[in-house]
Formats: structure tokens, C-alpha cells, sequence
């Protein structure tokens, strides 16, 4: 029976996509059920709505009571889940309320009395509030681990673990996140009971789109030279991700003295200046957002044409998260790497799984074809530049006339 015939009417008359997606499958039943759930499934396969339908339909909206608690990484990632929190209850009595960082903690305090239904947060500000007793952890009957992974790291994984245990005692807990390590299986078990585990494979997904992977060699004091040439590119519309926060705001400097058409995203910034750089991308005034891992986990960006990693990433569960952005909805994208001589041997381990075997590239007379240097110089290159569609369905369309939008 299809998790459809078990929602109720105000929801089924909400649901506008063509089909079901394999997470939703699996665990809106397992958890209308009952079950704690630790979910791994492909970046944009639909792993939110997989928890905000069931949670839907589990609390009760005229209680006067928080009874859900979503908690993820990321300042968007929180706004982003409230979006569509708040997309599905229009019209209902549940109420939500988002408490991040950066933002005013006594206007959180204001709403907290309020006693909304679900509030969504980073794992820092959720602690400061529960600790301050502004948060009534004990009427906590629902957690969800958004991109839990990184939630139950070593940096969050105390804190996480400590507010589940003053949640109520009959709490149900949901991990999800595109890796679930075995390391991080074993520490969400320590806190479940009899979790139903889930995992979907990147061929279970229906229209996936074609990514091609591909990596061009650059000196490291070029790099910054390289992502301002392609800002220029009029089909590139890329997230480019940088392993710290220092070397992007180098970056940022010398990209901006040159007017680059290129937005930042970091943990040092405030609220207003995080939506701004989004607006900015979004809309198109920039056309590259170079962001750190932690800033832009979980960002539902339509339309990615690219994934740049400035820096190769250090883990593959970092490939294959920022790697995931692009591709979606049955849409063609790129993954590109920027590639210094110390970074050759990591990037063929971090490859080493794929498909395919990734293609190199050289900046050729204003934009990147394929082949390396020694190639293109000898003759013309054989196939389109990065950056051009060639005639393809663009990046981040929606394959089949899907509603666009996370799901």
C-alpha cells in the first residue's frame, strides 16, 4: 500500500508530484508507524519531505505544546526546512518556528512562549535555549537528525546526545543524511530503540540526470585567477566549495577588487548578509556562490549547472555531499575539481567509485575544453566547453513536469 492512501485528506490534496521517491517510500510509513529511522539516501532525493509528512500528521496542533524538534547543521539548511514546513501547513493549526544562530534570542524566547508545534534549529542555539529552560525538552515527542552525519560528528555529537536524553521518554528519533558512516550508524543505535534502517543507492533514483565529473590541474596561487574566469562564463551557475574559511575570505578580497560576479557563504556572517549572498545567487546578479562544507550543507539551489571544488574535498562523504547539488530533478550537471600537483593521489581515491573516469580539462582561449594541455595546444578540442549546455536540457530543470522545490 503506497504511504499515500494513509495520508490525511488536507495532505493528499497537497501532494502535486508525479511520483513517489524511494526514501519517501520507506520511511514516511516506518515512522507513521512508530519506528526510529536512521535513512541514507542521495542529496536531493526527497529526504525532507520523507520526515515533515509523517511528523505532519504524528503532532497535535491544538496541544499547546512543542512536541517535534528538527535540528541541522546549517543556519539555511533550518530556514530552508521551515520553508517548506510552512508550505505544508497552510491552512492547518501546527505552527513552526525556527531557532538559529545568529539571529535575536529574545524574539526566540518571545515565540517559544507561544508554544509552537515544531521548531527547527542549529544544534548550538537549541542547546543554549533547552539549557535555559526556554525550551521544554520533556514534551519533545519527535526528533528528527537533518544531515546527521555532521549532527552526530564529534564536534555536535555531546550536545546532540544530551538533548535527546532529556526529550521525552517516549521520544522516536529519525537520522538522515546522503552517508551514514558505519561509525555514525553505531553511535545513533546507542540512543534507539530497534531503529529500521534505510538506504537508497543513487540507481534507485528515477530521471537522474547525466553528471559528468571532471578536474582541471591549476597551480594553487591560480586558483582564484581560475574561478574569476569562469564567473564570467554565462552558462556556469555553480556552487564552489573551499575546505576553510580563511582562504575564503582571501579569496573574497581579491574576487571582489576585480568585480567578479561571485557571492560568499560563511559562518562568520550574519543572518541578513547569509540571505543576501542567497538572494543574490539565486536570482542571478552572481554567478558563482563560493561557499565553506558547513555553510552550504543540506541548500536546495535550483538550476546548478556546476559543483566546483576549489579545494578537493578531505573525505569522500564530502565529494559525494557537495558533489550531489548539481544533477537533480533529472537535470545534466558538472562536477569540477580544481587540481594542485599534492592533491593528484587524494582526488583519484576520492574518484576512484564513480561511474566513469573523470575528465580533464584546459582553459582554452576564454573557457575550459577537454584534454589537458598538451593535447589542446596540438589541436582543436573535440568536444564542448564547461560552462555550455550544447543544445542539453539545462541544469536543475524538472524532468517529468515535477513541481520544483525541496522535497
Amino acid at each position: 500500500m503506497s504511504f499515500l492512501e494513509r495520508l490525511e485528506p488536507e495532505l493528499k490534496e497537497k501532494w502535486t508530484f508525479e511520483e513517489e521517491m524511494p526514501i519517501q517510500t520507506q520511511m514516511i510509513p516506518a515512522m507513521l508507524d512508530g519506528r526510529d529511522v536512521v535513512a541514507e539516501s542521495p542529496t536531493g532525493s526527497g529526504k525532507t519531505l520523507a520526515y515533515v509528512i509523517p511528523l505532519l500528521m504524528l503532532v497535535d496542533g491544538s496541544a499547546n505544546k512543542t512536541e517535534a524538534l528538527i535540528m541541522a547543521p546549517s543556519q539555511e539548511l533550518c530556514m530552508q526546512i521551515v520553508e517548506v514546513f510552512r508550505e505544508w501547513t497552510a491552512g492547518m493549526d501546527i505552527t513552526v518556528t525556527q531557532l538559529i544562530g545568529g539571529a535575536n534570542k529574545q524574539r526566540q524566547i518571545e515565540k517559544l512562549k507561544k508554544k509552537p508545534t515544531i521548531v527547527v534549529g542549529t544544534p548550538g542555539r537549541i542547546w543554549e535555549l533547552a539549557n535555559d529552560r526556554k525550551l521544554k525538552m520533556h514534551d519533545i515527542r519527535h526528533i528528527i537528525l537533518d544531515e546527521g552525519d555532521q549532527l552526530l560528528g564529534r564536534e555536535h555529537r555531546s550536545d546532540v546526545k544530551s538533548l535527546i536524553g532529556s526529550a521525552s521518554p517516549d521520544c522516536r528519533v529519525a537520522v538522515v543524511s546522503a552517508t551514514v558512516t558505519d561509525e555514525i550508524r553505531l553511535v545513533a543505535e546507542r540512543f534507539m530503540d530497534e531503529p529500521v534502517h534505510i538506504r537508497v543507492a543513487a540507481d534507485e533514483m528515477p530521471a537522474q540526470g547525466h553528471v559528468v565529473h571532471s578536474f582541471v590541474k591549476v597551480e594553487e596561487r591560480d586558483k582564484t585567477d581560475l574561478i574569476r574566469r569562469l564567473s564570467h562564463q554565462e552558462n556556469i551557475h555553480a556552487l564552489a566549495f573551499i575546505n576553510n574559511t580563511d582562504q575564503l575570505l582571501m579569496k573574497e578580497s581579491k574576487l571582489k577588487f576585480d568585480d567578479a560576479p561571485v557571492a560568499v557563504l560563511h559562518s562568520g556572517m550574519n543572518k541578513m548578509e547569509r540571505k543576501q549572498a542567497l538572494d543574490d545567487f539565486r536570482n542571478g546578479k552572481v554567478r558563482i556562490l563560493i561557499a565553506t562544507d558547513v555553510a552550504a550543507r543540506g541548500l536546495d539551489i535550483t538550476g546548478l549547472t556546476h559543483v566546483i571544488h576549489i579545494d578537493v574535498p578531505r573525505t569522500a562523504e564530502q565529494y559525494t555531499h557537495r558533489s550531489g547539488r548539481t544533477g537533480r530533478a533529472g537535470a545534466d550537471g558538472e562536477v569540477l575539481a580544481f587540481i594542485s600537483y599534492p592533491d593528484e593521489k587524494t582526488y583519484r581515491k576520492l574518484t576512484r567509485e564513480l561511474p566513469g573516469k573523470p575528465v580533464q580539462k584546459t582553459w582554452h582561449k576564454g573557457s575550459l575544453v577537454e584534454g589537458s594541455a598538451k593535447t589542446v595546444s596540438a589541436g582543436q578540442p573535440k568536444t564542448r566547453p564547461s560552462g555550455s549546455t550544447g543544445g542539453r536540457k539545462p541544469a536543475g530543470g524538472n524532468a517529468k513536469g515535477k513541481r520544483s522545490g525541496r522535497r
